[in-house]
């Protein structure tokens, strides 16, 4: 299929982002890959929710293939497993893209956050200021040769006031700046971008799966009050921690919900396809009364016929996933207590395939002490059944980015710099600055 001319935005003045074609997602998943297409309005006005002025125009998913645990394990199938996703799509849209913006999970993201205190030139805040307080910041961080993914301020103070916002034109003598990073291996990005530019398609823009989970998900009011979205993918689970509606702490661990279906398929003997099934049909992590009466088909796996075909107690089946799921839930609950505190986190959202598991909602406000919802992807007009299930906020939180990007500033000259000695020339790679506008 021949594909059209590249994506493009430009902003007019604060309040309005203007299109120039469609915009596509590319969900690269251990177990599926998926790319939604999406025409946005011509225009969009700040207060209204973005996210509903898209409209879905085309969807295709496949079998992810050379993808494992979020890395790309083989270039060639991974690169054939995009092309079937993104012309399924183009032929439901009809119509071609050349840009995508795409998800990363592997790469073994990492997060940290790092202060940085100056003294103002002037005894009020400029932007020159906080551009120093940036740089400071940055010099404190220990990022060597990994890949900045994202940069975002949490937090400002002047003479000790804390502050969400940038204080400028405010009067003070000692400006600071908390920021938090999100770096991961710099050749996974660039295996990554290989397979999808082996696929003759260009990286438009990169994000976390939670972050943009939680851009495709979340209301105004959960990103400003320390909201974590856990997006249990496939072969990994990640989180993002909202706070001031910006990304203040991520991570991942290498636990997804296919290492429950394999839990099943080894403990029933079974097929990994018959495994998917029980778990999506009648799978739990809570008990329910008569489960030791109720019986389950399960098939034997390499038998054939009616009489390999074992009669088990549904308690058996949930009593497999519990301790899974409960083990995935305290990695990613330990994991983020490195960190934030327990009481920076006022608000659970579940997102993905694994977290449509019965019950699983409930687990997770046990462990976490708070509340607990599942996040239902906000796609806008148009989208087909499919398209409405957790499984696919990462998508909606990629279109949601590709049509209302994150604001951004340059870094700063000498932040720059310091990065490039670091990094012995790696930092030139670097393509996420700053998510806040001066």
């Amino acid at each position: 299929m021949t594909r059209g001319s590249p994506l493009g935005f430009r902003t007019k003045g604060r309040d309005a982002v203007v299109a120039d074609g469609p915009v596509a997602a590319l969900d690269l998943g251990s177990t599926k890959i998926s790319c939604v297409i999406a025409e946005p309005s011509e225009r969009f006005v700040q207060g209204q929710d973005y996210r509903n002025a898209l409209r879905i125009t085309g969807l295709g998913t496949t079998a992810s293939r050379g993808i494992k645990n979020g890395a790309i394990s083989n270039i060639e199938e991974a690169e054939r497993a995009i092309r079937i996703a993104v012309d399924a799509a183009e032929r439901m849209a009809k119509q071609a893209v050349r840009a995508v913006h795409v998800n990363v999970s592997g790469g073994r993201p990492a997060s940290m956050s790092s202060s940085g205190h100056v003294k103002t030139q002037t005894g009020v805040v400029s932007p020159r200021d906080i551009e120093h307080a940036v740089s400071a910041a940055i010099g404190r961080a220990d990022i060597g040769k990994r890949h900045i993914l994202h940069l975002n301020p949490v937090g400002y103070s002047l003479d000790g006031v804390t502050a969400d916002r940038p204080p400028l034109g405010m009067h003070g003598e000692v400006l600071g700046v908390d920021i938090g990073i999100v770096t991961l291996d710099a050749s996974h990005l660039r295996n990554l971008t290989l397979a999808i530019e082996r696929a003759h398609l260009k990286v438009a823009g990169v994000a976390l799966s939670a972050y943009a989970a939680g851009r495709g998900t979340l209301l105004n009011d959960e990103l400003a009050m320390g909201t974590v979205v856990i997006d249990m993918g496939g072969g990994t689970t990640s989180y993002a921690l909202f706070r001031n509606g910006n990304l203040a702490a991520s991570g991942s661990v290498a636990v997804g919900a296919a290492h429950v279906t394999a839990d099943i398929a080894q403990g029933l003997a079974t097929t990994i396809a018959h495994a998917e099934r029980l778990k999506t049909m009648f799978g739990s992590v809570l008990p329910f009364a008569h489960e030791d009466r109720e019986m389950l088909a399960v098939p034997l796996l390499g038998e054939r016929g009616v009489d390999a075909i074992q009669q088990v107690p549904k308690h058996v089946l949930n009593g497999i996933i519990l301790p899974r799921v409960e083990e995935l839930i305290e990695m990613v609950r330990e994991d983020m207590s490195r960190h934030a505190p327990p009481e920076a986190i006022t608000r659970v959202v579940l997102t993905g395939g694994g977290g449509q598991l019965q019950g699983v909602r409930d687990l997770a406000a046990h462990h976490f002490g708070c509340p607990v919802r599942i996040g239902q992807p906000i796609l806008g007009q148009g989208a087909p059944e499919a398209a409405q299930q957790g499984g696919m906020a990462v998508s909606a939180g990629l279109l949601a980015l590709s049509l209302k990007p994150d604001r951004r500033i340059s870094m700063p000259t000498e932040a720059r710099e310091m990065l490039e000695r670091q990094q012995m020339g790696y930092a030139r790679r670097v393509g996420r600055w700053l998510k806040e506008a001066l």
